[in-house]
């Protein structure tokens, strides 16, 4: 897997953790974020190269900052350790 792979995967599984802790549809996340119901499904797959306006987008609508959305929180979690 490229570097850029395990970023987009590690967006996906961050997105998709926050978005279900705060019990948001996907279709409902992507109207908050003014995004497409199948954009965000596709994200969270792993499947999208997302623009830096579509991180801040869906942030937003998380209520997060846009970089805890690319933390990688399972190396993190190893390396501190």
């Amino acid at each position: 897997m490229s570097t850029e792979d395990m970023l987009r995967n590690t967006f996906a599984i961050n997105m998709r953790a926050l978005r279900e802790a705060i019990g948001l549809s996907q279709e409902k996340l992507a109207d908050i974020a003014g995004l497409h119901r199948t954009y965000i499904g596709s994200i969270e797959r792993g499947e999208r190269n997302l623009s830096i306006d579509n991180i801040e987008k869906i942030s937003l609508a998380l209520g997060v900052a846009p970089y805890t959305l690319l933390l990688d929180k399972e190396n993190e979690t190893k390396e501190s350790r």
